[in-house]
This record gives C-alpha cells, sequence and structure tokens, in this order.
C-alpha cells in the first residue's frame, strides 16, 4: 500500500471548488459525466461511470472533504482514505490532497487520474 500527497493550484475561491467536488451537477460541469455525490457522511459516491466508487466520511463546508475510496470488490483491506482540504490562496484555491492506501497495483492509474483527469479537468475548467 502506497500513499500520495500533491497541492495543486485552482483559479477559483474555496467556496467554488468545494461546490465542484460535491455536487453532482457541477461535477457533472467540469467533467462531462454523472455522479452520484451527498455531503451527508455515511453516503455512498459514484464518479466517472462508477470508476471511482466509495463512502463519504466527513465535510467541513468550504474547507475539507474526507472519503473512503474502494478498490475492487474487497473492501477489507486497509481503507483507503482521501483526504483534501480547501485553502484560500492568492486570487484562487491551494488544494492538499492526501490519499493513503493505495493498493500498489492501481498506483499509477490513481496517481495519472489525481493529476490529468481529476485535478487536471478542473484547472482546465477555471481556466477557461
Amino acid at each position: 500500500m502506497k500513499s500520495f500527497k500533491k497541492y495543486y493550484t485552482l483559479g477559483a475561491p474555496p467556496e467554488d471548488v468545494y461546490l465542484a467536488l460535491t455536487n453532482p451537477l457541477t461535477i457533472h460541469l467540469w467533467s462531462g459525466e454523472e455522479a452520484e455525490m451527498s455531503t451527508e457522511p455515511g453516503s455512498e459516491f459514484s464518479l466517472w461511470e462508477g470508476s471511482i466508487v466509495g463512502k463519504n466520511i466527513s465535510f467541513e463546508e468550504n474547507k475539507m472533504i474526507v472519503q473512503q475510496w474502494y478498490f475492487g470488490e474487497d473492501h477489507t483491506e486497509e481503507e483507503s482514505i482521501v483526504t483534501i482540504k480547501l485553502h484560500a490562496s492568492g486570487s484562487g484555491t491551494s488544494v492538499e490532497l492526501r490519499h493513503t492506501n493505495i493498493p500498489d497495483a492501481d498506483y499509477d492509474d490513481i496517481v495519472d487520474g489525481w493529476n490529468n483527469v481529476y485535478f487536471g479537468a478542473l484547472q482546465d475548467f477555471y481556466d477557461e
């Protein structure tokens, strides 16, 4: 199991970024995909046609999102936890991402996904 931590800069205030990460309609705008998402702790979520699935653990409005991501059918391994912290920075948001307990076999795909698909798409969305 591996961990990944990275900072991203987005050209929008934390309030907008929080909505972009938690509101299904806003997720659809920047990802182009339907999303199942709720800010209710304990609720399940699904992004990119089920490519990313898991459970929402906790939320601090406009500041932090904590989720458990599932890998494969077996959810009995160590929990893979995603923590996204949002910090106001200049004219936008500094995003602190920490993803723990990523299965070794999935690590490269997950890092590529965070950089190019997830936050890459958000950066493109706010740069337009």
